[in-house]
């Protein structure tokens, strides 16, 4: 039996992500160069015959998977929302130094907002779901947000989630993630896409 491939999408850029704003449940919407690089994912994603499209329900995320020509297929799943950062929502690493010095998104989380177990709980859900999918070598793809799928990463391969601070992640990029033999891989990391 053939074991998942699973495609990570993080949504193109907006104005937020752009200037290094947190944006965990506020709904920006893509730049230009945003929906540019969402419609450059069309291309690689139309050669792979995908078993399950999973999107945030967030509509940058939507957005994009609607641009890269997966929207009709998109289930909409509650447990791929971006970080909730409570009081930092909005704000830069910078401004959030100025008052906590030292802070640490993957150690610490966020006042009024999501602590790295909860994310990493809710995340869980979703790689069991993603590795024990039960079609014969299925596709699946995962349309989400930057933090999130450094998380999803992390878990995937049986890390903690403080691991995914060092998966840097850009905006309008695809990952892979697989398997060699019996061990789950990241294949593919933050490639640019054209």
């Amino acid at each position: 039996m053939e074991r998942p491939v699973v495609w990570l999408a993080r949504h193109g850029e907006t104005e937020w992500s752009r200037d290094g704003r947190h944006m965990g449940f506020i709904n920006t919407p893509l730049t230009p160069l945003g929906e540019d690089q969402a419609r450059a994912l069309a291309v690689p994603l139309a050669a792979i015959d995908f078993d399950r499209v999973l999107c945030s329900p967030l509509a940058r995320a939507r957005r994009t998977c609607e641009l890269a020509g997966l929207g009709d297929r998109a289930e909409l799943r509650d447990e791929l929302v971006e970080w909730n950062y409570g009081d930092y929502e909005g704000i830069t690493r910078a401004e959030i130094f100025a008052t906590a010095p030292g802070w640490l998104l993957w150690r610490d989380g966020c006042p009024n907002g999501e602590s790295p177990a909860e994310v990493g709980a809710r995340v869980d859900a979703v790689v069991r779901e993603l590795a024990d999918a039960d079609s014969d070598g299925p596709s699946l793809a995962v349309f989400a947000h930057g933090h999130l799928l450094r998380v999803l990463a992390a878990r995937w391969i049986g890390l903690e989630v403080a691991a995914g601070q060092f998966l840097g992640l850009e905006t309008g990029t695809l990952s892979r993630l697989g398997w060699e033999h019996d061990y789950r891989v990241i294949d593919r990391w933050n490639a640019p896409i054209g």
